[in-house]
């Protein structure tokens, strides 16, 4: 997994609350368990019309949030059922960092797994951030996981809480391997300490 940096970009705005994981992939998508080549189905039924061809008024389909790293989002992001394939897609189609008031528990901590910022805000600051990425590709906003700040197209910034370990493993670029190979010293001292004492094993 990637290290996380400091992230500056586009932020795009989705205020629809309860947006589901069957609205993030759907389910006649989940036929690999690669994690990759999801997002071109990402938000596929409010991207796509049934011939296949993008609507225009949906919010990534428009010009200026085309490569938008950053999504702003409605209450409860993540409900429903509890498909990794979810952030798979989110983090294939670019996006980096998901801010909302509240996330469905398994989205939210599948979202740090697979190298994605899940950021809770109260509700009045998550309007001022919805009201700036409004502004378009050139009002970008700066996600800082070191500092734990988000900095507004004007300047202003918002600071936000993150577990500390999930911040460890970000920065680091650790996921579930890469945390069990940071004992591999250990982990084979312990081997050969076994071997030695129990051979028929």
């Amino acid at each position: 997994m990637e290290k996380y940096e400091k992230l500056t970009g586009i932020a795009a705005p989705m205020p629809l609350v309860n947006i589901d994981t069957d609205m993030i992939i759907p389910k006649v998508f989940l036929k690999s368990i690669q994690r990759t080549g999801f997002g071109v189905n990402l938000f596929d039924e409010m991207r796509y019309d049934r011939e296949g061809n993008e609507l225009p008024d949906f919010v990534l389909n428009k010009p200026q949030y085309r490569n938008a790293e950053i999504l702003v989002a409605g209450d409860n992001f993540g409900c429903g059922s509890s498909r990794e394939h979810a952030p798979w897609a989110i983090k294939d189609f670019g996006i980096k960092c998901v801010i909302s008031t509240s996330f469905a528990d398994i989205f939210f901590n599948n979202c740090f797994k697979n190298g994605i910022l899940p950021i809770v805000l109260p509700q009045e600051q998550v309007d001022a951030l919805m009201a700036d990425a409004e502004k378009g590709e050139n009002a970008r906003m700066t996600i800082d996981l070191d500092a734990q700040e988000i900095t507004m197209s004007d300047g202003e910034t918002v600071a936000f809480e993150v577990d500390a370990f999930k911040k460890h493993c970000l920065l680091n670029g650790l996921d579930d391997i890469g945390l069990t190979m940071e004992k591999v010293e250990a982990i084979d001292a312990f081997e050969t300490k076994a071997s030695a004492a129990y051979p028929w094993v």
